[in-house]
């Protein structure tokens, strides 16, 4: 059976998070125009958003839909 640790979770979750709160304060200052305003949103979507990624993940790597599961090779002496 193939599962993932919680901490592969949790730096998946992290670097993923940067890039989409990146995105984000971009996104955010094009339309405000205001990049303290931006980066107060970006902050804000971090942790929220992180949280609910490795929630999401834990959650998954439950579900066994889409995995395959393969038998240890047994070698003979």
């Amino acid at each position: 059976m193939t599962s993932e640790k919680s901490y592969r979770s949790i730096i998946k979750a992290i670097s993923w998070r940067t890039i989409g709160t990146f995105d984000t304060i971009i996104i955010s200052f094009i339309i405000v125009g205001n990049i303290k305003f931006a980066f107060s949103i970006g902050a804000v979507e971090l942790f929220t958003k992180m949280t609910l990624y490795y929630l999401h993940e834990r959650a998954w790597n439950k579900i066994k839909f889409g995995k395959v599961e393969t038998p240890p090779i047994e070698y003979q002496i």
